[in-house]
């Protein structure tokens, strides 16, 4: 039976049409390949930020603002409010997949992330982190993964953590291969195993100069910009004048080029007990939209569980008199009148409701 059907496409596949390519595997699907593997968009400075414009932003002393977003209604809103990068975080791993860390989430269900995000915001910079395991054991393994992120998963940059050698030369791997990266040093939750849980950087003087010429590292290696998570302002300020590329903070004070924030976390979205274990002390609730959505749900339940809803305004799909008459009729020969009382209380109730 599958040669059988084998021979029924390929056959099918060679036939010739008017200006068109015959095709095996084109007709097997109907989805366009480029909403799949779409790759980066181009950088148009009339439809998306730049790596030129974040540069003329940083000289003039403009803040930059970064959001993260893990699916297409984010990215939408991301879009909308006039963010300039939209970081795809591992973060993801936390505030959607419900783990207590970022290290369990993987490529490929970063990569999911990405498309729904690259689908829905079209000014923004897009940057993808690069997973816990998915660049630390070469060179290669790091070129590989950000090839990925780019090519299938629509990003038009790449982020990774740490300040180790090896990631250092991971860096300059990467933007030798011809794509821009992101540093991120200070705490860096994918290391929480070495620092001991998430614990701010540069308390004292070694961990301080050592955030700075972590810093100074990643430049040198191309990075385009760094993320300073949770250290002191003032090393902040230090590592943000010894640069010449944007520092973006996080929980790192207000002397940064610019921040960045976990869209989770600065709408209110999660109102639950584990989340608030979680949420960082620096972090910034601009909206409580978590109680707003557990009302909604409360007042939906209640509604359905009353008969409430839906009522005939949220039934707009109607029959007419007549139609109704032959259903019912209908219905009575084949034998269901108890289905024919139904439909006929049904409509008289509608009626009423008008």
């Amino acid at each position: 039976m599958f040669s059988s059907l084998c021979k029924t496409l390929r056959s099918s596949s060679i036939t010739k049409r008017h200006n068109s390519t015959p095709s095996l595997f084109r007709c097997l699907s109907n989805v366009p390949e480029n909403t799949v593997y779409g790759g980066p968009k181009p950088q148009n400075p009339n439809q998306r930020v730049t790596l030129t414009q974040l540069r003329q932003k940083h000289k003039r002393g403009d803040p930059i603002t970064m959001v993260t977003a893990y699916d297409y209604p984010s990215a939408v809103h991301l879009d909308t409010a006039g963010i300039d990068i939209c970081l795809v975080g591992d973060s993801a791993s936390m505030v959607v997949h419900g783990h207590d860390t970022t290290l369990p989430i993987t490529v490929d269900e970063m990569l999911v992330h990405c498309r729904a995000v690259a689908r829905g915001a079209t000014r923004p910079l897009l940057v993808g982190d690069l997973p816990f395991g998915s660049y630390e054991s070469s060179t290669h393994q790091a070129i590989d993964t950000a090839v990925r992120v780019l090519k299938e998963g629509g990003m038009d940059a790449i982020k990774l953590e740490g300040g180790a050698p090896s990631r250092i030369t991971a860096a300059k791997a990467i933007v030798e291969a011809g794509i821009a990266v992101i540093g991120h040093v200070g705490l860096t939750p994918q290391a929480i195993s070495v620092l001991g849980g998430f614990r701010p950087q540069g308390r004292n003087i070694e961990s301080a100069v050592k955030v700075v010429e972590t810093s100074m590292a990643l430049q040198e290696a191309g990075c385009f910009a760094v993320v300073l998570e949770c250290v002191p302002a003032p090393v902040a300020a230090a590592a943000t004048s010894a640069l010449q590329i944007p520092t973006i903070g996080i929980g790192a004070g207000p002397f940064c080029s610019g921040q960045v924030l976990v869209y989770h976390d600065l709408l209110g979205m999660l109102q639950h007990p584990h989340h608030a274990k979680v949420t960082p002390k620096f972090c910034k609730q601009y909206a409580h939209v978590g109680d707003v959505i557990n009302k909604a749900l409360s007042e939906y339940r209640e509604e359905v569980t009353s008969g409430n809803f839906p009522s005939a305004a949220h039934s707009p799909y109607k029959i007419g008199a007549a139609e109704i008459d032959g259903f019912l009729q209908a219905l009575e020969k084949l034998g269901l009148g108890k289905a024919a009382s139904a439909a006929a209380n049904a409509a008289e109730k509608m009626d009423a409701e008008k």
